[in-house]
């Protein structure tokens, strides 16, 4: 059994991450700003905001995996980056892995590039576009972070989101930094499939300080 914390335990993703992690007998803890509208049993949740250190000092030591599933929206909006970079301290020298859920935009189109997000930023509303580089900062910050800290970040693929909901079928394929596709010309995955391959990844640990997508 492991301890996990989630941070946005109840978004989407987050919450999907929460209960295949319970599911499978862990002692998880969420973390959000809100109660969860439908608790799931047995996971510790703890309402309040990332940015009150307080509330990390409460939800990171001694655990074996801190996975944020926030988002830069709202008041997280220029603050996620920093997050991500003091967990990383608290965590250096430690067994605690820690763990992003980003976006697509940085992964690439071909095993010889370009990244996903050359070939679609003029076509994307500016409105996404602090969101999505937000993530590629993140994804840069934990690479350059001392290797005596062990992270993962994944990337799901190019469609994904409560916006987009895709079925859960209990299966995923793996990559490491190119984009996934299906036969179709697809790329999607269900929340739930991607909380599988991340749940996995905490209970059989294959990517040490690297990131990998997931997809149907």
């Amino acid at each position: 059994m492991a301890r996990i914390t989630v941070l946005g335990g109840t978004g989407y993703t987050g919450a999907a991450i929460v209960a295949e992690a319970a599911r499978r007998g862990h002692e998880v803890t969420a973390v959000s700003r809100s109660e969860p509208s439908e608790p799931v049993d047995g996971v510790e949740y703890v309402v309040g905001s990332v940015l009150d250190p307080a509330v990390l000092d409460r939800v990171v030591p001694e655990r074996d995996a801190v996975i944020s599933a926030l988002s830069p929206r709202g008041d997280m909006a220029g603050e996620l980056e920093g997050v991500i970079r003091e967990l990383a301290r608290r965590a250096d020298g430690t067994p605690t892995r820690i763990a992003h859920v980003g976006g697509a935009s940085s992964l690439l189109v071909a095993p010889d590039g370009p990244r996903l997000w050359d070939v679609t930023k003029d076509e994307l509303p500016d409105t996404v576009k602090p969101e999505i580089e937000t993530g590629m900062t993140i994804l840069d910050d934990l690479k350059a972070t001392p290797e005596t800290v062990d992270w993962f970040y994944i990337s799901p693929p190019e469609v994904y989101g409560a916006w987009a909901p895709a079925p859960a079928t209990g299966r995923y394929r793996l990559g490491d930094d190119v984009l996934l596709r299906a036969e179709d010309g697809t790329s999607t995955i269900s929340a739930a499939d991607l909380a599988v391959a991340i749940v996995d990844e905490i209970e059989r640990p294959a990517h040490h300080r690297r990131r990998f997508t997931a997809a149907h």
